[in-house]
């Protein structure tokens, strides 16, 4: 028996009536069903340069280095943006391996990337300052067969929403702040 057992047949429970209503609603003319609309905002937290975050409902704390005259109180912005590619694939592989069948004792990820915070600051840059050179490693704890375990990495390459953002090419828009215009 594997050691996330107990939650892996929660986690199937709540995918199955998730799907079962999904479909229904698509069924019933519901185009829409299953999609889930995301929200976040950021703000400058006075004189002290911590940027709360709301993601959701839920409130981060992000922040610099002191070398960038932060506090160090919270991840990065790019640290964050690993930890949600690190969240994300963790999440896609448990529900992965529910659908498969995998057993799991474990799985962590672990990411590393680099980036030239030089043209951020003013400096000279070859390219727009962006992440890169990021690798991952999945550490996946099973009881099932290395070639079960590869059906796994394989679905979850396949199937990670925020992995595929990041690998996709995708337009980002810039809209309007409509508050702006009703303060003139």
């Amino acid at each position: 028996m594997a050691l996330l057992d107990e939650y892996l047949i929660r986690k199937q429970a709540a995918m199955t009536l998730r799907l079962s209503e999904w479909t229904t609603a698509r069924a019933d003319g519901n185009t829409d069903a299953g999609v889930v609309a995301l929200n976040a905002s950021s703000t400058l937290a006075g004189t002290t340069g911590v940027r709360p975050t709301t993601a959701g409902t839920h409130r981060l704390i992000s922040d610099s280095a002191p070398g960038l005259a932060g506090h160090n109180l919270g991840p990065t912005a790019p640290e964050m943006m690993l930890a949600s590619l690190a969240s994300c694939l963790v999440h896609t592989y448990v529900i992965q391996a529910v659908l498969l069948g995998v057993p799991l004792d474990d799985v962590r990820i672990d990411i590393a990337g680099t980036i030239d915070m030089a043209r951020v600051i003013g400096g000279e840059s070859p390219s727009p300052v962006h992440l890169e050179n990021l690798t991952y490693c999945a550490h996946v704890v099973s009881p099932a067969s290395s070639e079960a375990v590869g059906w796994l990495h394989a679905a979850v390459e396949e199937n990670c929403p925020v992995l595929n953002t990041l690998r996709l090419p995708m337009h980002i828009s810039r809209v309007e702040d409509e508050s702006a215009d009703a303060s003139k």
